[in-house]
């Protein structure tokens, strides 16, 4: 995959992941999706059927879900359940969790000149959020790794089509870059 792609939630969990995790691999999922006529259900019933009826994981059963509503066409990369698009990129960083999340709201906002509209630091995950125009917005996260690290996260949320999601998550990259 290539730095400006959007890969496919299939992507970011591999066959072996999702069988140790659930006992089927995507494929094996996805046939037997078909065969219940997952196709038409809704989001939700495919999710229900997947958590309560197969007994996946609640996670799991977000992920298979998604997976196989990229892979029939039902839904693009990035594509969130309500047809509006995000993307989000993470890393570590040497830093702990406070200090972490506002270095990276410090970037947000010097990047968009957009103030938080809120900023939790004394939760064990620290996010801070951005409003932007539009209704999009930005939100910035931290969560305690361990040992002085943190892991850093942007999500850009709430764009109305897929058209700018792969420059986005690029944009997004950066500015975690100048973080740590």
């Amino acid at each position: 995959m290539s730095e400006g792609s959007i890969g496919s939630s299939r992507d970011g969990a591999g066959d072996q992941s999702v069988r140790d995790a659930t006992g089927r691999t995507h494929d094996e999922w996805f046939a037997m999706l078909d065969d219940a006529g997952a196709a038409e259900w809704r989001h939700a019933e495919i999710a229900a059927w997947l958590s309560g009826d197969q007994g996946v994981d609640a996670w799991w059963s977000q992920h298979v879900t998604v997976a196989y509503e990229q892979a029939r066409g039902i839904r693009d990369p990035g594509q969130r359940q309500d047809g509006r698009f995000e993307a989000s990129v993470s890393r570590t960083v040497a830093l702990d969790p406070v200090a972490a999340l506002e270095a990276l709201a410090d970037v947000v906002t010097a990047e968009t000149g957009v103030e938080a509209l809120a900023r939790n630091t004394g939760a064990r995950h620290p996010t801070a959020r951005f409003h932007l125009d539009g209704g999009e917005f930005v939100l910035a996260a931290s969560s305690p790794r361990g040992e002085g690290r943190s892991s850093i996260s942007l999500t850009w949320g709430r764009m109305p089509d897929g058209s700018r999601v792969a420059e986005i998550k690029a944009t997004l990259r950066e500015w975690l870059a100048r973080v740590g």
